[in-house]
């Protein structure tokens, strides 16, 4: 059997975070958690996932620059990122695989991650 793909959640808050790991764990994922822009650098560096679900209003270093470093490094660039965020407006300019706006509904989120790993993760959009 393979291997579970591995999803980083980059969430500040300790509950919505948690609550994301439940979705994706009871999905069949296997789940790493990070609380802050920094230490999700550090997960990236270490182990790398096949996906990220990635809050743009982090602590320490911001989710526009942790999505900036998976795109500029080789061994993360090809890694589907999924930003969930409550921020309004466009959010083109950060070139991800989905962009979901807060409050995400538990079969929205591990239905658009199970596309973006599935897709290659080119053109989602929600």
């Amino acid at each position: 059997m393979a291997e579970p793909r591995r999803i980083l959640i980059v969430e500040d808050d300790t509950d919505l975070r948690q609550m994301f790991g439940i979705w994706l764990k009871l999905a069949g994922f296997e789940v790493q958690e990070a609380g802050d822009g920094l230490e999700a650098l550090r997960l990236l560096d270490t182990n790398p996932p096949h996906a990220v679900v990635l809050d743009l209003g982090l602590p320490l270093v911001s989710g526009q620059v942790v999505r900036q470093e998976i795109a500029a490094q080789a061994a993360t660039r090809d890694i589907p990122v999924i930003v969930v965020t409550a921020q309004p407006g466009s959010h083109e300019y950060l070139k991800v695989a989905c962009v979901l706006m807060k409050p995400v509904l538990p079969d929205h989120l591990v239905d658009v991650v199970r596309r973006c790993l599935g897709s290659g993760a080119q053109g989602l959009r929600s």
